[in-house]
């Protein structure tokens, strides 16, 4: 097995012997989804499903891919929880040719009993500013 060589547009250090080792990111600084380097926060307020929702509010017709992108989760996850939603009928799929169409349902309660006095148009409305 012949050894990499270095690649000088990375910043390394010497360990013993001159060996380069690939210098480390410091210590707690925590990566994005896909190591770009973004601060992520370990929690949120809104659950993945709220956020899925959110961004299919603001573009009906916004890929899944371009969905999981946007939250921070796998593409497969996004599927899941778009069926979910189907399942609960907060949402309804039409296909336009080769691309999906997201129908929201703001009119339904929301689930869990501490919020159900508010529908899933007044979550949406208080995250997307609109009144």
């Amino acid at each position: 097995m012949t050894p990499r060589k270095a690649d000088p547009s990375r910043p390394t250090r010497v360990a013993a012997k001159g060996t380069r080792i690939a210098a480390k990111s410091p210590r707690g600084a925590a990566k994005g989804p896909r190591g770009g380097g973004v601060t992520k926060a370990s929690w949120t307020f809104l659950s993945n499903h709220s956020h899925v929702l959110i961004c299919l509010s603001q573009n009906p017709e916004m890929r899944l891919r371009d969905v999981a992108a946007a939250v921070g989760i796998t593409e497969r996850a996004v599927q899941k929880i778009v069926m979910e939603l189907e399942a609960g009928r907060v949402l309804t799929r039409q296909r336009v040719g080769r691309r999906n169409r997201y129908q929201l349902h703001t009119d339904l309660p929301l689930r869990h009993p501490i919020e159900a006095h508010r529908t899933v148009g007044h979550l949406l409305a208080a995250v997307n500013g609109k009144r």
